[in-house]
C-alpha cells in the first residue's frame, strides 16, 4: 500500500482577496516542491469528492451548514464576510465541500485498507471551525467531520487528533470536549490567536502551550513528555493530523522557530504510534501555513515521511 494525496482544481477557487495570506497560492507553492522532489511517480493521486451534507452534520450544526451555504456570494468579484478574515467568494461553498469530502474519502480508503495513509493538499483550512460556527479561515472542521466518519460510520471505538499548527485549533478541542473516544495532541503559541485559555491536561486533552520563539527542541521534548504518553495510554486505531506549518521559523506571522527536520520527526513519531495501534492508519490534512516556500518544502518533509521516503 502507497500514500495518497487527495486534492481538488476547486480548492484553488476560493480566495478571500488579494491582501489575505490564506491565499490560492499556497497550493500552488506546494505543488511546485512536490515537483522539484520528483514525487510524482511515488505518490498515488487522488481526487477529492464533495462531501455528503450528513458527513458534515455530524460536527456541525445546521446553522452553520446554513450560513456558508446561503451565504456564498453567487457572481465573481462578490465578497461575503463571516468575520474580517474569514471570507467568501462565488467558489468558496464547493471548495468547502472539497476539503472535507478530501477528508472522508481519505479516511474511508485507509480504513478499507486501499492505502497507507493520505494527505489532503486541499483549502479552507478547517481546525478553527466549531460546530456552530465559521471562523479563522476556516468553514468546516475537516479533521473533525473525517474523525466522526471513522467513529460513527466505520465503527471505530478510539482515534486521536494530532495537531502541530501554530494556532490553537479550537474548533477540534469544541468538537470533541465531551467524546472520550477522542485524545486530542496540540502545541500551539500562547498567546495568540484563537486567544482561548490553556486547557487542563488530561487523559484526553494534551494541548500544550508555548511560548513565543520555541524551537524543534523545545517542541521534540514536549512532545515526548505530554504527546507520546498519553497517545500510548489511548491506543488510538486510527490518527489524523492536523497539518499546519506556520510554526516554521521563515513564517512571520507564527512566531515559532521549526524547521523541514521537525516536521519530518513530528511525522514519524505519530507513525510509529498509528502502525502500534493502528495497522499504520493515518489522514493529515493541510491547515496553516503562510511563507510560501517554507510551507512547500515542508509538507514535501511531511509528505516524504508518511510515504516512507525520507
Amino acid at each position: 500500500m502507497n500514500t495518497a494525496i487527495y486534492s481538488h482544481p476547486d480548492c484553488s477557487k476560493h480566495e478571500m482577496g488579494d491582501w489575505h495570506p490564506e491565499s490560492p497560492q499556497r497550493l500552488q507553492a506546494i505543488e511546485d516542491q512536490l515537483i522539484l522532489a520528483r514525487l510524482d511517480g511515488l505518490i498515488e493521486r487522488r481526487e477529492a469528492p464533495l462531501a455528503d451534507l450528513a458527513d458534515i452534520a455530524r460536527n456541525h450544526s445546521q446553522g452553520a451548514i446554513a450560513l456558508v451555504r446561503d451565504h456564498t456570494p453567487t457572481q465573481p468579484g462578490e465578497y461575503y464576510p463571516i468575520d474580517p478574515d474569514t471570507i467568501m467568494n462565488c467558489h468558496t461553498w464547493r471548495a468547502a465541500l472539497r476539503a472535507a469530502g478530501a477528508a472522508v474519502a481519505a479516511t474511508d480508503a485507509v480504513i478499507r485498507g486501499e492505502i497507507a495513509n493520505a494527505f489532503c493538499l486541499v483549502r479552507p483550512p478547517g481546525h478553527h471551525a466549531t460546530p456552530g460556527t465559521p471562523m479563522g479561515f476556516c468553514f468546516f472542521n475537516n479533521i473533525a467531520i473525517a474523525a466522526r466518519r471513522a467513529l460513527e460510520v466505520h465503527g471505530l471505538e478510539r482515534v486521536a487528533v494530532v495537531d502541530f499548527d501554530v494556532h490553537h485549533g479550537n474548533g477540534t478541542a469544541e468538537s470533541f470536549a465531551a467524546d472520550p473516544r477522542v485524545l486530542m495532541a496540540s502545541f500551539y503559541r500562547h498567546p495568540f490567536y484563537p486567544y482561548t485559555e490553556p486547557e487542563p491536561i488530561d487523559r484526553h486533552f494534551v494541548n500544550v502551550p508555548v511560548r513565543v520563539a520555541a524551537d524543534g527542541e523545545e517542541i521534540r521534548q514536549l512532545v515526548r513528555e505530554y504527546w507520546l504518553p498519553a497517545l500510548h495510554a489511548h491506543r488510538p486505531q486510527m490518527v489524523f493530523i492536523s497539518a499546519g506549518f506556520d510554526a516554521h521559523r521563515e513564517d512571520d506571522m507564527g512566531g515559532l522557530a521549526l524547521v523541514e527536520a521537525d516536521y519530518a520527526w513530528l511525522t514519524r513519531e505519530v507513525m510509529e504510534v498509528a502502525r502500534l495501534y493502528g495497522n499504520g492508519r493515518i489522514v493529515s490534512s493541510l491547515e496553516g501555513g503562510y511563507a510560501l516556500s517554507a510551507l512547500g518544502r515542508s509538507v514535501v518533509a511531511h509528505v516524504k515521511a508518511l510515504a516512507g521516503l525520507d
